[in-house]
Order: structure tokens, then sequence, then C-alpha cells
């Protein structure tokens, strides 16, 4: 072939980095890029997949919730009642499980009696089972969490969205009352409180008059920091264009409240709720272990944790299972959110 029909053939320039038929070069054609061209929502969901300490979280939450909503059914089938006592497995001198009942000469059991039907052993003294006083521990830790945040979102929401958007006095009065609440010693507030409210008080006694204190408690007093940071989001949207177009079409502030600003903290409020559980179990877990939470027999791991004092230098395991079980429960919410909240971050790379 001569020189000259060499240089007559059309010659094909292709790209170094993208290829000549990648998504990356059409993309660079028309002006836009790869990330522009999917949701914020898909986004996110692409960044929490590459996480994979987040999502294995996530499913050890999904696991926990599934473990607590259906304990009745998991204790029916492996576990026994949890205030259900088993004296026979206890050594009666030294108050722990023997190894083999049917041989006490062998002595105690190091692991706590675990067996085919007590998945995680029995406790000292009383023999009750901890797979199912577990199971129905996390049933009370998880609904005290998730109500108490409930109500905090909702508090905190609607307060931060009223002081952002109306400014003014009603933003220095709403914000000086966040200050005074979080001045509350919360803790010592809630000892005294579940320790003088009488019985029989909105038609509630016994657990379910303290579930409803430590839950109001939580969520009336702790609704400042949500409110912060929903107020803060709203005096940036109060000035964004599409609610000055909102605005000039003769909507009302409860439209443009409700259909345009709230729409646009959904992300930041359920992130900082994956963040607020397992402080909320944390607060439980401690009210119970001073005494003043939920009471015997029904199972709390706070409650499981002050039981095992008396007992941890012969029985250590009885400390070791419930602090594990809040060990994992409050790690695995926090690792979560924190890969929630690096997702929906618009500053991390894509």
């Amino acid at each position: 072939m001569s020189a000259s029909s060499q240089a007559s053939e059309p010659t094909q320039v292709v790209d170094v980095e993208t290829g000549p038929d990648t998504e990356s070069g059409s993309s660079a054609l028309t002006g836009r890029s790869g990330s522009e061209d999917r949701s914020l929502r898909q986004i996110a969901w692409r960044r929490l997949r590459r996480d994979k300490v987040a999502m294995v979280s996530g499913v050890i939450v999904v696991l926990l919730i599934l473990a607590a909503v259906f304990a009745p059914l998991l204790v029916k089938w492996f576990g026994h009642s949890p205030t259900q006592f088993h004296q026979d497995l206890i050594d009666p001198v030294r108050r722990v499980p023997y190894m083999d009942p049917d041989n006490p000469e062998l002595g105690a059991d190091p692991w706590g009696g675990m067996s085919s039907e007590h998945l995680l052993g029995v406790e000292p003294t009383t023999g009750r089972d901890l797979f199912s006083r577990i199971l129905y521990g996390a049933q009370i830790s998880l609904l005290v969490a998730f109500l108490s945040t409930l109500m905090c979102i909702t508090l905190g929401t609607i307060f931060g969205l009223v002081a952002g958007y109306l400014g003014g006095w009603v933003d220095t009065v709403i914000s000086r009352a966040m200050d005074i609440f979080l001045a509350f010693p919360l803790m010592l507030f809630a000892i005294a409180l579940v320790g003088v409210i009488p019985e029989g008080v909105f038609g509630l006694e016994g657990n379910g008059l303290r579930i409803g204190v430590i839950v109001f408690i939580i969520g009336f007093f702790n609704w400042p920091y949500i409110a912060r940071i929903v107020r803060g989001q709203t005096l940036t949207l109060r000035e964004r264009e599409f609610v000055e177009a909102a605005r000039s079409l003769g909507a009302g502030n409860r439209h443009i409240l409700v259909k345009e600003i709230l729409p646009n903290l959904i992300t930041p409020i359920i992130v900082y709720s994956t963040l607020l559980i397992p402080t909320n179990i944390l607060f439980e877990a401690a009210l119970s272990f001073l005494g003043v939470g939920i009471n015997p027999p029904t199972p709390s791991w706070g409650k499981m944790l002050s039981e095992a004092i008396p007992t941890y230098g012969t029985a250590p395991y009885f400390v070791i299972i419930p602090g594990l079980a809040i060990f994992v429960t409050v790690l695995a919410f926090n690792l979560f959110g924190d890969g929630l909240r690096d997702a929906f971050d618009p500053k991390t790379s894509d």
C-alpha cells in the first residue's frame, strides 16, 4: 500500500482515559458527568453499598429489630420463658450453674450452662434462660429508643422549622427555650421523676408507666438537638428560589413549610435519627442499671448488668452477655448512622 493511500484513510481518535464507547466518553460529549445523570438517592445508595462497614452494621440492625419483634416465636423454638426458674441447674452452695446437673460432683460450668436447651446459658442464682432474657430485653431497649426518638424528632422538626422560617422574636423565644432544655441535668431529672410519679397516672401502671415516663423524658428534653439542625437548614432553604417561587404564586406559610421545605429536610432527619437511637438505648440501660428503669421480672439489659455485679467473680459470662448485647447494638446503629451521613453528604466524592 502506498504512502498516499495510507494518509487518505480516516483515523479514529481514541480517548486514552475513557475509550471510544464508554459511558464517560458519551457524558463528555453531552457535557454532563455520570453522577449528574443519577438522582441523589441513587448516588447515596451507591456510596452506601461501597461502605462495607455500614452495610454490615445495617444488616445487624435489621436482625436485631427482627429478633426483638419475633422474640416470643424465637423463645418458643430455641429457649425458655424469660421468667421461668431452673433451680435444678444451679449449685445451691456456689449459686452458679452445674457443668452437668446429673453429675453435681463435676462442679460449676465455666460456660454458664450453655447447651442446646439454653443457648447462652442460665443466670446464676435463679437459673433463668439468658437467651430468652436477652431477646425480651431487646424489645424494651428498642421500644424505648424508637418511641423516644420519634417524639424527639417530631418536636425538634416542628420547632426548628418554625424558628428557622419565621425568624424574628419567634426564633429568639424558641432558641432560648433550646438553651434552657439543654441545661437540664437529664439523668438526675429522670431518676427523680420516675421515683415520684404515682401509679395509675394517665391510666398506666407498672412497667407501662415507667416506659411512658422514660420515653417522655428523653423525647421532651432532647428535641433541641435536632431542632438546631433543622433550624439551620431552614434558614438556608427559605432563601432558595423554589421557596420564593411558591410564595410569589400565593402559597401560604403552612404550604411552604410542609410541601417545599420539609421534604428537603428528610435526609438529615433520618441520618440524625440513626445516631440518636443508640444514645437513647444507653440512657434506658443506665436508668435500669440504677434501679429506676424497668421493674423485674421484665428483662432489661441494664437491669441484667446490675444483677450480674454480685456474681461477676464467679460467673463473668453473666456480665459479658448483656454487656455485649448493648455494645453490639449501639455500635451497629452508630456505624450505620455514620455510613448514612457520609452517603448523603454532598462533599463526599462519588
